[in-house]
């Protein structure tokens, strides 16, 4: 007995809801991030970032990036951020915040990086924060061949350039305000604790007691002739009334 086959349309709308369904799974909301320099030990490479929105009911108010090895937050500076949106370094790497964008809007931003690792590739975890408290977090490595399900934004570099080298590392700009004030204090140092300084206060003090020696053995030396001529005196008085 022949089994009755599936209408040839049943059949075509089938496959078209499964790459539907496939897209949306390949598709769903993510962080990209390309540069037109992604190239390992490249300088002054801009990078850019688009934080896909989630939510339907709640925007990205902040983004966190924490940075790979081979770079530093001083590495990094902002080119573009979403309008009212400030960008600030971290001890691990740099943030953005401002007021919360649409829902379902993506958050776009570029940064320079004064250079790119020599590396294969560039991996940005980040955590991206909404309106509502909710937090998604992609920060999750590939494994193989299994793709993770909040991959963390990954730029593949190109191999460096000939004759390309490392540049010496960068100063963070956080330390220049320790900085000045290390140095105004060892200027202001010297001024209270200098030799000639420390110096006067106890040559003052030596002078002082030189002084007061000096006075006391004048006075106790006047006293014993004042004593002296005394008992002088009542010497030859005894002397008299005893004739």
């Amino acid at each position: 007995m022949q089994r009755p086959r599936a209408p040839r349309h049943a059949l075509t709308a089938l496959l078209s809801l499964g790459l539907v369904l496939g897209a949306a799974g390949t598709a769903s909301a993510h962080v990209e991030v390309n540069s037109s320099t992604a190239q390992a030990l490249a300088v002054d490479a801009t990078v850019t970032f688009s934080v896909e929105g989630e939510s339907s009911t709640a925007g990205i108010k902040d983004v966190k990036v924490t940075l790979p090895a081979g770079l530093a937050p001083a590495d990094v500076s902002s080119v573009t951020t979403p309008d009212g949106w400030k960008f600030t370094p971290t001890a691990d790497g740099f943030a953005l915040e401002g007021p919360a964008l649409a829902p379902g809007a993506a958050a776009e931003y570029s940064v320079k990086i004064r250079q790119l690792p020599a590396a294969a590739s560039v991996v940005f975890k980040t955590l991206v924060d909404y309106s509502d408290g909710h937090t998604d977090r992609w920060i999750e490595l590939a494994q193989g061949d299994a793709k993770p399900e909040h991959p963390a934004p990954a730029l593949a570099l190109r191999p460096a350039a000939a004759g390309a080298s490392a540049l010496p590392a960068a100063v963070p700009s956080s330390s220049a305000p320790a900085a000045e004030a290390s140095v105004s204090s060892v200027a202001t140092a010297p001024a209270a604790a200098s030799p000639s300084a420390s110096s006067d206060p106890v040559a003052k003090s030596d002078d002082n007691g030189e002084s007061t020696t000096t006075i006391v053995l004048g006075g106790l030396v006047a006293v014993a002739v004042l004593g002296t001529v005394i008992a002088l005196l009542v010497r030859r008085r005894s002397r008299r009334s005893g004739r």
